[in-house]
């Protein structure tokens, strides 16, 4: 059965087009979730706290959780299903219930703080001894962002996989059953911990293939023939998101290049997202544009690793952020604004502007993503946007009469 298994994990993480490399390997989005996330969830905690928590799911700052989690691709899609407000049923009942959502942000508060596992299992045990209505595993997607060693994500792929898998009957809908699945994975992960991870994105992934018949095994063959033709073009499909995913960074790596040249022609330093020094535009690498090290005043370790993943920084001679870009292509614009907000509360009362980068035909999206209620409150940073067209034409024109990052003002634009 060993040898079963190891055949079937080198098949998965060999393929190309497979969840664990275009999501779990091969996927910066993914890393930049997880602090955004995060910090959502303490915003839901400081909502009910306050009484501020709405009585529907849209509009809330849980709907920008969620939605940051669903945009991710593919194990989280349709994560944010669970949550929406279902009149007819009351269900789920965390929004017009207070007691019940008194008790969901207790939840989350404590699963934020703490770090231990068994006490962990133990704020599972106590939301489940609630029977809140509607109020199921789909949390354990939240829990993942939160502690991805602990938590597996869930979703019905990933349990019907896991059925197929290991010859159970895993039920939706409970959280016994989830925790039962949890250890038989947290099992399956440490026996062949060679080949996943500690983080439980990786072998989820696996079950997600098996359960959408992705990831043909001898049990799931009747599947995978009666859905032949819908994989087929399944398959051309995802083949061609592969194909163009390609094309999309190479058009990133420009954008950042653009950017990078702008900002050193204007006298800021530059900084180049960590992960993206290697890449190639003009037969050059963008961490020649680059700082080498990203060295910010004041600023704890843990965010100064999250921050030097924004795609671009130009930063004054005092190292303070002056202006941030974040270069959208076919990723979520909406992840985008959460990460530029995100910087903008750790920077306090610092004057910097922050800019999305993105494709012309995305320009109605933009509008409409920085329009939703969830951004429009006090406390949100002014995020301005720049079209790919505009700045590859303009790029030469304002490194040779620009004088500071104002130059910006003539291709930027505002809602």
């Amino acid at each position: 059965m060993n040898n079963y298994f190891v055949q079937l994990l080198r098949e998965y993480r060999s393929d190309v087009e497979s969840v664990y490399q275009t999501w779990f390997i091969n996927n910066d989005e993914r890393l930049k979730a997880f602090r955004t996330i995060r910090n959502g969830i303490k915003q839901v905690i400081e909502d009910i706290e306050n009484d501020e928590f709405g009585s529907d799911f849209k509009g809330t700052s849980l709907e920008v959780v969620v939605t940051a989690i669903a945009e991710q691709k593919q194990v989280f899609e349709g994560a944010a299903h669970a949550f929406y407000w279902k009149p007819k049923l009351r269900i789920p009942d965390i929004y017009e219930n207070k007691e019940n959502k008194k008790s969901f942000g207790g939840f989350l508060e404590s699963c934020l703080q703490s770090t231990k596992e068994q006490q962990l299992i133990n704020e599972v045990k106590k939301l489940n001894e609630k029977k809140i209505k509607g109020l199921g595993p789909a949390v354990a997607n939240i829990l993942y962002f939160l502690h991805p060693t602990i938590f597996p994500p869930f979703n019905t792929a990933i349990v019907n996989g896991f059925n197929l898998l290991f010859d159970e009957k895993i039920k939706l809908g409970s959280w016994d059953e989830y925790l039962r699945m949890r250890e038989m994975i947290l099992d399956f992960n440490e026996k062949f911990n060679a080949f996943l991870s500690k983080d439980l994105g990786a072998v989820c992934g696996l079950l997600f293939e098996i359960g959408t018949a992705k990831l043909i095994i001898n049990k799931n063959h009747d599947l995978a023939l009666k859905q032949m033709e819908k994989r087929e073009k399944t398959n051309r499909k995802r083949h061609a998101e592969v194909i163009n995913d390609v094309l999309e960074n190479n058009e990133h790596t420009e954008m950042q290049y653009h950017l990078a040249k702008l900002g050193n022609s204007l006298g800021y330093r530059v900084w180049v997202a960590r992960n993206d020094h290697k890449r190639e535009w003009n037969n050059q690498k963008l961490g020649e544009h680059s700082l080498d090290q990203l060295k910010l005043n004041e600023v704890p370790i843990q965010l100064k690793d999250t921050i030097s993943l924004i795609d671009v920084l130009w930063l004054n001679d005092n190292d303070k952020i002056i202006c941030a870009f974040e270069v959208e292509k076919s990723t979520s614009i909406y992840s985008g604004i959460l990460r530029l907000y995100d910087l903008a509360l750790t920077m306090n009362e610092q004057d910097c502007k922050f800019y999305l980068v993105a494709p012309n035909k995305r320009q109605k999206e933009i509008k409409a993503q920085l329009l939703r209620p969830s951004f429009q409150h006090d406390q949100m940073c002014s995020i301005s946007y720049i079209l790919f067209s505009d700045l590859r034409c303009d790029c030469d024109a304002m490194c040779k009469f620009g004088a500071n990052a104002s130059v910006l003002d003539k291709i930027s634009m505002s809602i």
